[in-house]
């Protein structure tokens, strides 16, 4: 597409799309929604010139696989046009924010797939941007499939999640509503059925939901889930089932180099620090995939990319060529298991500078190996999911403490008030080292 799609008006929102620049403290930002996470090389230059001719130069690889790039100046216009000219643009101006459908990063190359879910993610995604009536859904509103890919993000919250598993020799989607696929599956319908299952979830919510309920969870906290599987089935043939629950991703398979289901070939997986990249890293990771994979990149909602189709015998030089380029590779290193929010420099809700905090946190942890969250005010926007640590912070350089609990909603357990980021170093080392916690 080559033209900006004007025909229809934007919506008033809070959530920044590539048509919608919304504004920070840093400037403006521009989201560049990817489907299923993959770009093209030549995209992502396109993607780094932008950031670097019409912005300040940084772009951020986002928690649903996404791309955005801040600190937007006057040249709004210019900057869109350029990333609808490289093809990154909906197929229809108010289709652009339903674009909320989360895949694996190593969907169709994962060798534990059961399916490849590219084909029918492409016509979900067709499908609510042709469609009139889908775009009144939220711009939060958000969809997954689950192809049972090993990599696979599964503590996102969705407000619709579909997951592939096997039941006498058939193949079929578990669902579920408003929460992830680690949950008990509301139902199942049969893998052919899984377009006409999405289209029916998404009438019927449109068709309950009073306008102020924009989310799957908002509806069904009035309206019973018994009461709305009882007419999603007038539409769609749905079977109960108790086998489709899927276990929870703990692995690091984001990371490093890792076999694909074709042999002979891998996929490299890197973390670009507190999810950051400059135009100059960008277009030399697109480099790499043109010289020595396909030629495209792969987000994560890890804030990484994965390069595929890489050669085995290119694995050490391609990750040798990432980890020039400021990119981490390896799982062992602590700044790949942070997560920080913009921070006070680009954020005005935030009450500290939630990045620079991450580094001198990493810094200074010796043996902590869970993931770590800082968040500069309560609306958590660098997590979707709770994270095993959460540091919420309460001034500059000052936060609370939290422990994942599952019998505690929100950020879970707090533990300690007003730490300061050596205070948290030294509780977090002394937890890792403790026999209890072994």
């Amino acid at each position: 597409m080559n033209e900006r799609p004007l025909t229809t008006a934007l919506r008033p929102s809070a959530c920044p799309g590539l048509l919608r620049i919304v504004q920070a403290l840093d400037g403006g930002i521009c989201r560049i929604k990817l489907n299923g996470g993959s770009i093209r090389s030549q995209q992502a230059i396109a993607v780094a010139d932008a950031a670097e001719r019409y912005a300040g130069g940084v772009i951020e690889a986002t928690n649903r696989a996404n791309l955005q790039i801040r600190g937007i100046g006057r040249e709004q216009a210019s900057l869109i046009d350029s990333l609808l000219a490289a093809g990154l643009g909906p197929s229809d101006a108010a289709g652009d924010d339903v674009r909320n459908l989360m895949l694996s990063p190593a969907a169709g190359i994962d060798r534990q797939m059961l399916f490849d879910t590219r084909p029918l993610a492409d016509q979900i995604l067709a499908t609510v941007q042709r469609h009139e009536r889908f775009h009144d859904l939220s711009a939060k509103f958000a969809v997954q499939l689950d192809g049972g890919e090993a990599l696979a993000m599964l503590e996102h919250p969705h407000d619709l999640w579909l997951s592939a598993f096997e039941r006498d020799g058939e193949l079929r989607l578990a669902f579920g509503l408003a929460g992830c696929p680690t949950d008990q599956p509301a139902g199942s319908v049969a893998l052919d059925d899984g377009h006409d299952l999405v289209v029916a979830v998404l009438e019927l919510f449109l068709e309950l939901a009073r306008p102020e309920q924009t989310r799957m969870r908002h509806l069904l906290a009035e309206y019973s889930i018994e009461d709305f599987l009882v007419r999603l089935a007038e539409r769609v043939s749905v079977q109960s089932v108790t086998d489709g629950r899927r276990t929870a991703d703990s692995s690091v398979l984001h990371i490093g180099a890792h076999p694909q289901a074709e042999t002979g070939v891998i996929y490299v997986g890197a973390v670009p620090p507190l999810g950051r990249l400059d135009p100059a890293t960008l277009r030399g990771a697109a480099q790499l995939a043109d010289a020595f994979g396909d030629g495209s990149l792969r987000f994560t909602p890890w804030q990484g990319l994965l390069l595929p189709n890489i050669r085995n015998e290119h694995g050490t030089e391609v990750i040798r060529g990432l980890e020039r380029l400021g990119l981490l590779c390896n799982a062992d290193q602590s700044l790949t298991r942070m997560i920080a929010c913009t921070g006070s420099n680009g954020c005005g809700k935030s009450l500290a500078e939630t990045k620079g905090d991450a580094r001198q946190l990493a810094a200074l942890l010796q043996r902590h190996a869970l993931s770590v969250h800082l968040s500069g005010c309560p609306r958590s926007c660098a997590a979707a999911h709770t994270a095993p640590v959460t540091l919420l912070a309460v001034a500059p350089g000052h936060y609370d403490l939290y422990f994942r609990d599952a019998a505690q909603s929100g950020f879970g357990a707090l533990h300690a008030r007003n730490l300061t980021i050596e205070a948290v170093a030294a509780l977090l080392d002394a937890r890792s080292r403790s026999p209890l916690d072994a």
